[in-house]
């Protein structure tokens, strides 16, 4: 944790980031021995990797060893390191983990009074609303496949349902055999009954969990895999911690989008994954599946609760851009970028070292080379430690590519915060009346409009990999929208240039841009 210096997060900072992220933070289960510090083993057989899975967790009530300089003090460190990031001005968001732990979970650091994960459960039933597991009575954990090492063979009896919704004591090597199912009330093996009424025991441990937490200044909680929990939980859960933590933040992990609106008004969510839709969209766009106009299908599906979406193009789950498996470049992902930062008043996520264009090609152990950077394994990111160096903090060691995609991204992500009309404005999507003809081509450029106040901005995206000079029409409608009365507006800069203009932009007629390969243009105009 020590490596977060205040130096380190000033450049963060600076980079125009408001929130950081600290993934991992809660211990997991690993195959590193920690015996000496009273922290138990955990069978390596039932381990993912070296270093183990961040979401396989063995203690909601510690931080994990591996991320301290000295681990007796890890909870200090952790207190340190919250101090730190807020003298920064960065807001501190961790995980929670909700939905499944460790198979051998145990918590050795638990407040006093505090009664363990499946300590007093009924272990010869399949179900009880008060159980905090589901088990299988009589039956033998067993997947399909060999949970043996060096002669060593894991046993769990009853077995106990699979983090996955595996409700099987035989997982397959997909499923995730390392975590179990936490229970929330429902009987999911006799047709989902829900029993919520009275309150089951896991809501209340969950409750104190996340109360732990907050009272350490902890400013927000990424929720790991929210909808696999029922949403009757959060309805219950958020207003009581928002209560008594007015400021914390709720961000779910959530990809069925018949279910974002029920996440918000019933469950309280302030923001959701914004992955099946913009996400899923951009990416298709960007390896030539879509048309640069899907986007205003994406947008609309969510229109009424687009300040809840947050955007991303890359987390710890998904390919690296670019790496072999994405784009292999991620300079062809700016159009995107901008796109993702400046379409709406919605959030955006980067994934530590996007903006300095890691390719996460390494072979890195159990997850192989898949162009993820590995979250199983002890590793370090090649691009990253180059910026770090040694304590430096500096971009000596960066490539030139490396340096000029890292100043993209902080020109845009500072525009984001400095920006009335991307950070409050109205939104005009200018793709219906520019059909495809030999002046714009709707496949592969994507143009709209965003007004606050007396700034208005034209912003013009281009996926081809090729330059485009384009001409946008600017209706009548757009400024009636926005209810700008002049009959024209003098331009002032092209924003991610710096580039100072002279020009108008009219009502009913047409403005003129030139865009590079895979890039993007934001001219504003003031009135």
């Amino acid at each position: 944790m020590s490596a977060f210096s205040v130096k380190v997060l000033k450049e963060i900072k600076k980079m125009g980031f408001t929130h950081i992220w600290y993934t991992g933070l809660l211990e997991h289960a690993t195959q590193t021995d920690y015996t000496q510090y009273g922290i138990r083993n955990d069978h390596p057989a039932i381990v993912k990797g070296k270093a183990g899975s961040p979401y396989a967790i063995k203690d909601y009530y510690d931080i994990d060893p591996d991320l301290a300089d000295n681990v007796p003090d890890r909870m200090k460190e952790l207190e340190q390191l919250v101090e730190r990031t807020h003298r920064a001005g960065l807001k501190m968001i961790m995980d929670f983990v909700p939905n499944h732990v460790a198979r051998q979970y145990y918590s050795d650091s638990k407040p006093e009074g505090i009664v363990d994960l499946g300590e007093n459960d009924n272990y010869s039933v399949h179900f009880d609303p008060n159980n905090n597991f589901y088990y299988f009575p009589g039956e033998t954990f067993s997947p399909d496949f060999e949970l043996m090492i060096q002669g060593n063979t894991y046993c769990e009896i009853p077995a106990k349902a699979t983090g996955n919704d595996c409700f099987s004591a035989h997982p397959v090597r997909n499923d995730w055999y390392e975590t179990v199912k936490l229970n929330y009330g429902v009987d999911y093996l006799n047709g989902n009954q829900c029993f919520f009424d009275p309150i089951p025991k896991t809501w209340f441990q969950m409750l104190d969990i996340l109360r732990f937490w907050a009272s350490r200044q902890i400013d927000g909680f990424r929720c790991d895999m929210a909808e696999m929990v029922p949403v009757e939980f959060w309805a219950w859960l958020i207003p009581i911690l928002k209560a008594e933590f007015p400021d914390i933040l709720f961000i779910a992990e959530v990809y069925d989008p018949s279910r974002y609106r029920d996440f918000i008004t019933k469950g309280g969510f302030d923001f959701l994954y914004n992955k099946v839709g913009l996400y899923d969209t951009l990416r298709a766009i960007l390896c030539g599946n879509q048309p640069a106009h899907a986007i205003t299908r994406c947008w609309q599906a969510v229109d009424d609760i687009h300040e809840k979406m947050l955007n991303f193009l890359e987390n710890h789950d998904e390919q690296r851009i670019a790496s072999d498996f994405f784009l292999g470049n991620a300079r062809k992902a700016i159009p995107a970028l901008v796109i993702s930062a400046t379409l709406n008043k919605n959030p955006l996520m980067i994934y530590a070292g996007q903006e300095l264009g890691e390719r996460g090609m390494d072979c890195e152990g159990f997850s192989g080379m898949d162009g993820r950077t590995t979250i199983f394994d002890y590793w370090s990111v090649e691009s990253l430690r180059n910026w770090y160096n040694h304590g430096k903090i500096n971009t000596e060691l960066l490539s030139a590519e490396q340096k000029q995609l890292r100043d993209i991204y902080r020109d845009i992500l500072v525009l984001c915060n400095t920006s009335s009309a991307i950070q409050k404005g109205k939104f005009y999507d200018l793709m219906y009346v520019n059909p495809p003809s030999e002046n714009f081509n709707p496949e592969k450029q994507f143009a709209f409009m965003r007004f606050e106040e007396n700034e208005l901005l034209l912003i013009a995206v281009n996926f081809d990999d090729r330059e485009a000079n384009i001409r946008i029409f600017i209706p009548e409608d757009a400024f009636s929208y926005f209810e700008i009365y002049e009959t024209c507006i003098q331009s002032e800069k092209e924003l991610l240039t710096g580039v100072s203009l002279k020009s108008t932009i009219k009502r009913n007629s047409f403005y003129p841009i030139h865009l590079n390969k895979s890039h993007a243009s934001i001219i504003r105009f003031l009135l």
